[in-house]
């Protein structure tokens, strides 16, 4: 009883490693990433648009070194339905910067590449809010 119940499981088990996964849209890794340099390619055209819609306190150049900073954290994913649901996201993204449905302070946030330091006078801390040491 116990041996048929384990055969019967490893049936299973072996059925569920043996099947295919059906492809959201691309077939094979090449698709994939033509479908990504398509996405990459229409970012880089819109860059210029949206930094002038936007208003955005970046130049175009630093634009489009924030996409190329964004393509390249994923650059290592190689399944091609993690690409496409990745594209998907990036084409829903490009389609929202271009009819102006997103607001500007998050993206702004997000391409901002002005550092602020920390205050270091009194009355710069005082204005931050920054606690000082309590006296001892």
């Amino acid at each position: 009883m116990a041996s048929s119940a384990a055969a019967a499981a490893a049936r299973r088990s072996g059925a569920a490693t043996g099947r295919v996964v059906k492809p959201i849209f691309s077939r094979d890794l090449d698709e994939a990433k033509r479908r990504v340099r398509e996405l990459y390619r229409a970012w880089y055209r819109e860059i210029p648009n949206a930094v002038s819609v936007f208003q955005l306190d970046i130049t175009v150049k630093q634009g489009r070194d924030k996409v190329r900073e964004q393509f390249q954290k994923n650059r290592l994913v190689t399944d091609p339905r993690v690409i496409d649901m990745l594209v998907i996201k990036g084409k829903m993204e490009l389609e929202e910067t271009i009819n102006v449905w997103k607001q500007r302070t998050p993206r702004a946030v997000r391409t901002s590449t002005r550092r602020t330091r920390p205050p270091r006078d009194f009355l710069s801390k005082f204005y931050t809010g920054s606690d000082p040491e309590p006296p001892v």
